[in-house]
């Protein structure tokens, strides 16, 4: 059964102190189903009922833009009977969530090498991709095959033909430029990084887009995670005071001369 229509969203994230997009390492899924003695591919089962949950919590929050890795270029290492039941899971996931994105206006866009996933999986992210290319208001990024490192040799080789063809200039050297041939051109880097299961890492997960991103690790995991967690998550977020360089002084200096 789908899940009821998203509640309005507060009218002001900045009001709330949420941020306008969260990526999050979704990390845990194979030690839950050991803890439980469980087949791993349970764990990835829970886990993807995981994702529905928290797509609609950080919507909830009044979250712009939810970006999940789902699957890293790293991933395809992993023993060919989970890969092919994690293909599996997704494709059976994108089928049976289109019309709820549909419904309510969810935006599906995806980064990676997508090229490379089986043609089942492709066919179906074609499709939910363009049946909700439209909607504004909320967004949800799925991260398949992505790695930061490969990202970044394939925004660079794109770079270079754009110069060589004379659409770009070698000496410009703006962020802002090289940005639109990363997989995340026309996307807000992320505000809040969270990854699950106590892990103190990022994984090759977007790299230059979290330069300053704030984290938060939490030792739950994915399975386990909820919209409680996720809520903490953001209190935590809005307990911190993001400089970007500059002194705390020049961010609130009316409180500077107090």
């Amino acid at each position: 059964m789908s899940p009821p229509p998203f509640p309005a969203r507060p009218e002001s994230s900045e009001r709330f102190r949420v941020p306008e997009h969260i990526a999050i390492i979704m990390d845990g899924n194979g030690r839950w189903a050991q803890q439980r003695k469980l087949p791993r591919i349970e764990g990835h089962r829970r886990g993807v009922e995981t994702v529905r949950t928290v797509t609609y919590a950080a919507r909830d929050l009044g979250v712009r833009m939810l970006t999940l890795y789902a699957f890293s270029v790293e991933n395809w290492q992993r023993p060919a009977d989970e890969v092919g039941a994690l293909m599996g899971l997704l494709e059976h996931y994108l089928k049976r969530e289109l019309d709820t994105f549909v419904r309510d206006r969810v935006r599906l866009r995806t980064i990676g090498r997508i090229d490379e996933l089986p043609a089942g999986v492709q066919r179906v992210l074609r499709d939910a991709v363009e049946a909700t290319r439209d909607f504004a208001d909320y967004t949800l990024v799925l991260a398949l095959n992505y790695g930061a490192r490969t990202e970044m040799v394939d925004a660079a080789r794109a770079y270079a033909a754009a110069v060589a063809a004379g659409r770009e200039k070698l000496n410009d050297r703006s962020w802002e430029t090289f940005r639109r041939y990363l997989d995340t051109d026309g996307m807000p880097d992320p505000d809040l990084v969270v990854r699950t299961s106590g892990e103190l890492r990022i994984s090759n997960f977007l790299l230059l887009q979290a330069a300053y991103a704030e984290f938060v690790f939490t030792p739950v995991l994915w399975p386990d995670f909820n919209k409680e967690h996720l809520a903490a998550a953001v209190a935590e977020y809005a307990r911190r005071e993001r400089r970007y360089g500059l002194t705390s002084a020049q961010i609130r200096p009316a409180d500077a001369v107090k």
